[in-house]
């Protein structure tokens, strides 16, 4: 029985590693990356989280391992542990399929280097995984080699950008064969990484596969007004109305998560913490506890956006418009993954009016709610008072000291005070003209 994937005359143990993963069809970006990686060509792959993008170049260059050569064939870069222990589970995944070994290695930031330096001393991997720092460390001291490695990835190019590793990212690719295939992998390509990408491909073909959906449809996309009320109250509320499977709040800062998280402690919740200033041992213990489901809320800064897989998700909570809106999507993805259903929170203020606008010209729609007698209850469309404004432009110069000169007129006062009135009325009118005169010439 043929499976999908044999068109693209991949080894058998990796048609068999992708059946037990339960790969039914190639994804989109699978179908146009794989077999350009195969002709050998350098990709520029643009794609949002989710779309399949790891297999897309893992399963080929995987095809080209040697197993009988024991050195570096294959350099893979990640911005953040997370991500990089994720490729490599997925890597390993795929090799421990192989009939013969094929080995692959994970070289991040806070684990024990002495150790990954004497297994180096004994054999060098077939496949390197990595935070640039931690790789640079181990290339730098010439305990790891990667002249040999004809193919190198560069994952999630502008998280690389934005968290300044890209100085790190081109002393790797300095030390590899200049007849090497690059791959990189990008959801945007920010003028600055143009630099780079000049120095280390050629001629690149662009992959762009386009999020058809901007928001999954089983996320249900709600906005909630923050005007009058206390934040982190209201998060508490949110969290505890629902009773969420498992409810990700993110802020802009790691500071803010820090108080969010203390907050909430405070009134009972059991809260983890994701954020780049807790240790490296810290987040793995973690992340460790939130996949045994020892944490229903967690509280995250946008490293847990593209930086971390957590399964499971229901209820997203955006304390804060991120800074960067390109994060809302990724945010948002977070949940109502594999079919189920989520719920993603936005909370906003008269400040964050614009970014709101911004967002929805994007293609993204918002439910307005708000939470009465205990419930999540729909709530009023924000604009309908400019709504309101565009069918009364005409009332546009209403005077309110006019109007109250008007309602004085009606009651029964002296004659002499309701001359006095209508005086300052023709005053007010005069005023009002010769402003208006100076303000059109």
């Amino acid at each position: 029985m043929t499976h999908p994937f044999d068109r693209f005359n991949l080894n058998d143990y990796l048609i068999e590693a992708i059946s037990d993963i339960g790969f039914k069809e190639p994804t989109e970006i699978q179908e146009k990356v794989i077999p350009v990686v195969k002709k050998g060509r350098d990709i520029i792959g643009q794609s949002q989280t989710g779309s399949g993008k790891t297999h897309a170049f893992l399963l080929p260059l995987f095809n080209q391992i040697d197993p009988d050569k024991e050195e570096v064939q294959i350099v893979i870069t990640a911005p953040s542990r997370e991500l990089a222990e994720q490729l490599a589970n997925a890597a390993s995944q795929l090799a421990s399929y192989s009939e013969k070994p094929i080995n692959v290695q994970s070289y991040i930031g806070g684990t024990d280097k002495n150790k990954q330096i004497q297994k180096l001393q004994h054999a060098q991997p077939h496949v390197v995984i990595g935070t640039p720092g931690r790789l640079v460390d181990v290339i730098e001291s010439n305990d790891l080699l990667i002249y040999t490695a004809d193919y190198m990835v560069v994952d999630e190019a502008d998280m690389t950008l934005d968290m300044g590793f890209l100085e790190d990212v081109d002393k790797i690719a300095a030390r590899l064969q200049e007849n090497g295939q690059m791959l990189v992998f990008s959801a945007t390509v920010p003028q600055k990484l143009q630099p780079f990408l000049k120095k280390y491909m050629n001629n690149p073909i662009i992959i762009e596969v386009e999020n058809k959906q901007v928001i999954a449809d089983t996320v249900s996309n709600w906005l909630i007004s923050t005007k009058g009320k206390n934040k982190i109250n209201l998060i508490h509320r949110l969290l505890t109305i629902g009773q969420p499977y498992l409810a990700l709040v993110f802020a802009n800062t790691k500071e803010y998560v820090d108080e969010i998280a203390e907050e909430l402690k405070k009134k009972g919740l059991k809260v983890a913490v994701i954020h780049g200033g807790i240790s490296s041992r810290e987040r793995r213990r973690v992340m460790r506890q939130i996949q045994n489901l020892e944490y229903q809320y967690i509280v995250a800064t946008d490293l847990a956006a593209r930086g971390i897989d957590i399964e499971g998700v229901s209820h997203v909570i955006n304390a804060e418009v991120p800074q960067d809106l390109d994060y809302f999507v990724h945010r948002v993805g977070r949940t109502g993954r594999n079919q189920l259903s989520g719920i993603a929170i936005t909370l906003y203020g008269p400040d964050d009016e614009q970014d709101i606008v911004t967002i929805e010209k994007r293609g993204i729609t918002f439910s307005p709610k708000e939470i009465k007698n205990g419930e999540i209850v729909d709530s009023y469309d924000r604009n309908r008072r400019n709504q309101r404004k565009g069918k009364n432009v005409q009332k546009t110069d209403f005077d309110p000291e006019i109007h109250g000169l008007r309602k004085k007129l009606k009651k029964n006062v002296k004659p002499g005070y309701k001359r006095k009135i209508e005086r300052k009325k023709q005053d007010k009118r005069r005023r009002a003209k010769r402003l208006n005169s100076k303000d059109n010439k």
